[in-house]
């Protein structure tokens, strides 16, 4: 398994590419903007695309989603529904881009050739937010930063529901590695440490 990370669009939106390097398949995670140089990655990769998927709806993590379903019709988009209705929308701009978007939630699984990719539905920062699992990986989005945890005053957003999700996420058994939306990664072990958002939210349900 290989994770490859790129910060685009003008708020550095992390974007991943997920692969099984022996089955030679791939999948894009927030694809934010830039989707020329999310392209000209796959292209030197050699794995075929198989989906495009969202933690989120909000427009720096799918700004991209219109162009790649284009350069890539084959790769399935998945959204949470949540986050899959705000056609007309800034903060969410995809329903209305898109027509054929699919829709994940809590304990779907996709396949990624040898690889499982969990979803967890972890609400909050928006309603539709999800964590994606794949073995000792965690792509948080907008729920789960390194030593903080993301907004919760946008339309939709929570403190209390993304307290539950960051409760829910410390306490998997395990010293996952955590792949935010925004800035540098971490650990799970780190983040049970230092941030206090995610001990507060552990703390509610102990």
């Amino acid at each position: 398994m290989k994770v490859k990370m790129m910060q685009v669009g003008p708020i550095g939106t992390n974007c991943y590419i997920l692969e099984d390097e022996t089955a030679k398949r791939a999948a894009v995670i927030d694809p934010g903007d830039e989707a020329d140089r999310i392209l000209s990655i796959l292209k030197g990769m050699d794995s075929q695309v198989d989906y495009i998927l969202l933690t989120h709806g909000h427009y720096d993590h799918t700004t991209a989603v219109p162009e790649l379903h284009q350069a890539l019709p084959n790769a399935k988009i998945y959204i949470h529904q949540a986050d899959a209705n705000g056609a007309g929308s800034r903060l969410f701009p995809l329903a209305g881009q898109v027509d054929d978007l699919l829709l994940y939630d809590e304990g779907d699984t996709l396949p990624l050739g040898a690889l499982t990719i969990h979803v967890l539905h972890t609400p909050g920062h928006s309603p539709g937010s999800v964590t994606l699992k794949v073995r000792d990986v965690l792509f948080t989005g907008d729920t789960l930063f390194a030593g903080d945890c993301g907004r919760t005053d946008l339309r939709g957003g929570s403190y209390e529901q993304i307290l539950s999700s960051l409760g829910r996420l410390g306490r998997l058994e395990g010293n996952y590695h955590i792949c935010p939306g925004h800035e540098e990664t971490s650990t799970m072990d780190r983040e049970r440490q230092v941030n206090r958002y995610l001990k507060e939210g552990m703390a509610l349900e102990s």
